[in-house]
Formats: structure tokens, sequence, C-alpha cells
């Protein structure tokens, strides 16, 4: 059973700014050096190796080696899915971005975004409410896959039908948007559809965050899988 003390170490983690600032970027699901992310973050490598170490110690991030470079990421899902829980209890600020380029990045990441493996922001929300509108999803707590939605992953998006078996990962999970304030997919499903987006370059990524944008050719493809109507009118 948790004690308080290993809830207060877990917080701890998270209380410093640049640890969360690694975490937040660690969200597109891709692995980082240190490098990368203290420039993301605007701080020296040498306080980098000490932050990671003690996120990877902590459980939050795992690290792999290749030659002379060290690469960080998540620790899996369900730490992805605790961080969008924790963002979701943010109340939005009453200030603007201060710059330009903030706010373009603010309004690329509410129109589309991966989180972790799975679509958010206005483009996951959408992919949400067209398949409970289309049947294949049931307004379940956890957004539940209905028969005639696993059929359409197999068929309309190419899924292995071996990849959709139950296992540790839940098939579905309801996410909350922090932006949309509402839920979208997350689970197996949520993931395979992020992935067959990327493959059939539907979707790109916008720079090295993860925002990304529907593609012309995802455009047309999600009007015809879902009856998508446009959402890339205010890019």
């Amino acid at each position: 059973m948790a004690r308080g003390a290993d809830l207060a170490k877990l917080a701890a983690l998270l209380a410093d700014e640049t640890r969360a600032e690694f975490c937040l970027a660690l969200l597109d699901g891709r692995a980082w050096t240190g490098r990368e992310l203290a420039r993301h973050a605007g701080v020296a490598p040498s306080t980098t190796t000490e932050h990671l170490n003690r996120l990877v110690a902590g459980g939050l991030l795992t690290e792999r080696r290749q030659g002379r470079h060290r690469y960080v990421q998540l620790a899996g899902p369900h730490t992805a899915e605790l961080l969008e829980h924790l963002i979701g209890h943010i109340q939005p600020g009453p200030g603007r971005p201060r710059t330009l380029r903030s706010a373009a990045t603010s309004a690329a990441l509410a129109r589309g975004r991966t989180c972790y493996d799975h679509l958010a922001g206005r483009l996951g929300v959408a992919i949400t409410d067209a398949m409970l509108g289309n049947g294949l999803l049931d307004h379940a707590a956890e957004l539940a896959l209905t028969s005639t939605g696993r059929t359409w992953l197999t068929t309309a998006l190419g899924v292995d039908p071996a990849d959709l078996r139950p296992g540790r990962r839940p098939l579905t999970r309801a996410c909350l948007d922090w932006t949309e304030r509402r839920s979208h997919l997350a689970g197996l499903s949520g993931a395979h559809i992020c992935r067959r987006l990327h493959e059939n370059e539907w979707i790109k990524r916008i720079g090295t965050s993860r925002a990304v944008r529907l593609t012309p050719a995802g455009e047309q493809a999600l009007h015809r899988l879902l009856g998508l109507e446009s959402l890339n009118d205010d890019q």
C-alpha cells in the first residue's frame, strides 16, 4: 500500500519547473537526448543530467543508451495519462501569450497534438465525436469500442486484429482533453488510430513540437471514413 511519503516523493519530482517542462516535452511520445531537453527548457546541460537522473530513479522516465548518446522518454502510457490528468486540473490563466511565437504554438497545440501516442486537441475530440456518431464507439464511461468499431479499425485503417486483443492496456479509455475540456479517445484504439494517420501521412508534425496538422490527403480521408468536415479552416 502506498504511503503518504511515497506520494510526496512522486509529487516532488514534478514540483520543479525544469523537470515538469521535461515531462511535458516528452508527451510527444518520442525519445529525447539530454541536450535537446536542455535546449527546449533553456537550462544548462550540467543541471539537466541531475534532473533526468531523478526522473528516471522515480520511475517517470526510462532511458536507453545508443553509442555515446543517452535517450530518455516517458515510462509508458500510464505516465502520460498521469500528466494529462494533472494538466486537466490546471485552470486556464487569464493572461495571453506574451509573444507571437508562443501564441502560434498554443493555437497549434489546441488544434491538434499528440498526447503521448494518441491524438488530442480539437482534432482528437472531433475524431472521437465522429466515431461516437457513426456507432464505432459506445457512450460508456470509458468509450467502449463497438463491434462495428472493431471492424472499422481492421478494415478501414488496416489495424491487425491481433493488436486489438485485451491486455494490460485497455482497448479504449476516455482521456480528458485539457484544451477542449472534453474527452478524446486514448488506450490501444487511440494509439492505433494515431499511428495509422502518421503512417498514411494524413497528419504531419509541426516543427519539433507535439502539435500536428491534417494534410489535404488526411482531410479527405477523414471525411470519407468518418464524415468529418474541414478542420483546417483556421490554420
